[in-house]
């Protein structure tokens, strides 16, 4: 059993790009000046906002950035999901698994209970952890990890699937975490913008996204990455994430339409406008993509954001009924069946 250690406290950091790898990150176009660099000028907070009001008014968040009761979740099967159909189980946050007929994409696992390095920090919602790696099929084919926060790579988690994992994905730099925890580079593909991974019955692509890196005080020394998922005759958006920006609008043009987007939506503020999307911005980038469904993650599991924990999900069902955009929001654990059904009901009033 993985135990948090004394050196499970250094490993969880990882390690940046160093030798060929650093040398592939250094020959990118999206990197200049020493940092990964967004297409658009973005500055991660606020100019001018002074860092001690920021963190007095995070130490102060409201009691409704988490729900007042334990969070409702369908207790699904994983192992047993039907091979003739499209299923995608969200886990909470960003995390979700795609059965696409025989064959399983994870994306993003969080398990571990929080979003932090250290126990304690950042602690998920109760309710939120009815999954667990030990639920997951037995063999994952593809792991794809969008970028290197700790609310999307999840140092205990990968651990506990790296001999479970067929290949992973992963945006430029990342492998060097996963190198520095003993994983086999053979079955790691890390890609840049734009280009393009192929496995024997899929096709999958890293876009621009807005964001930033970085698992220490070093940022942006890894690149974060949309990705685009073409396989079993239908075509999948998964987002990572991404403020707003005309990206999506290029990738909507260069690869869509989309059968379905996952797009972030939670955790934004007025703190961090240009980093994470707003719920109708997140209705827009959809459109932008030319998604004929959006599932909105990145909210759900874990309190990052000042706003009420869920605001995000009321604000992008309004915006999408209002511009007519189609959309899908399951429980934790409820399976969304691409083409038969899309879970839709207001189970976040629990109050």
């Amino acid at each position: 059993m993985i135990t948090f250690s004394s050196m499970a406290l250094f490993s969880v950091f990882g390690r940046n790009p160093t030798g060929a790898r650093l040398e592939r990150v250094l020959a990118s176009p999206n990197y200049r000046d020493g940092v990964f660099q967004n297409l658009e000028p973005t500055t991660i907070g606020v100019e001018g906002a002074p860092v001690y009001k920021v963190l007095w008014d995070v130490m102060r968040k409201p009691a409704n950035t988490r729900p007042g009761r334990a969070m409702p979740s369908v207790q699904t099967d994983l192992k047993a999901l039907p091979d003739d159909r499209v299923s995608i189980v969200w886990f909470g946050h960003s995390s979700y698994l795609l059965k696409v007929y025989k064959r399983t994409i994870l994306v993003d696992p969080v398990f571990s209970g929080h979003a932090a390095p250290f126990p304690g920090f950042a602690k998920a919602f109760a309710g939120t952890g009815v999954y667990d790696t030990d639920k997951l099929p037995d063999e994952i084919d593809i792991l794809l990890l969008t970028h290197d926060h700790f609310d999307h790579l999840d140092y205990r988690t990968v651990l506990r699937l790296k001999d479970r994992v067929g290949h992973i994905v992963t945006s430029l730099g990342v492998g060097s975490h996963l190198e520095s925890w003993g994983f086999d580079m053979g079955k790691v593909t890390e890609l840049d913008w734009w280009e393009e991974w192929r496995g024997a019955d899929l096709f999958m692509m890293a876009t621009p996204a807005r964001h930033f890196s970085g698992r220490s005080l070093k940022r942006n020394q890894t690149l974060w990455s949309g990705f685009v998922l073409k396989m079993g005759g239908h075509d999948f958006f998964l987002g990572g994430d991404s403020g707003y920006g005309e990206h999506f609008k290029e990738i909507g043009r260069r690869c869509g339409p989309f059968d379905l987007a996952i797009l972030e939506c939670g955790q934004y503020g007025k703190y961090w406008p240009k980093i994470h999307m707003f719920p109708e911005q997140v209705v827009q980038a959809a459109r932008d993509l030319g998604a004929k469904k959006l599932m909105p993650v990145h909210w759900g599991k874990f309190s990052l954001a000042l706003h009420p924990w869920n605001e995000p999900v009321k604000r992008v069902v309004m915006e999408a009924g209002r511009v007519g955009q189609h959309i899908t929001v399951p429980m934790i654990g409820q399976p969304v069946v691409l083409g038969h059904f899309y879970p839709n009901s207001d189970w976040w009033d629990l109050e």
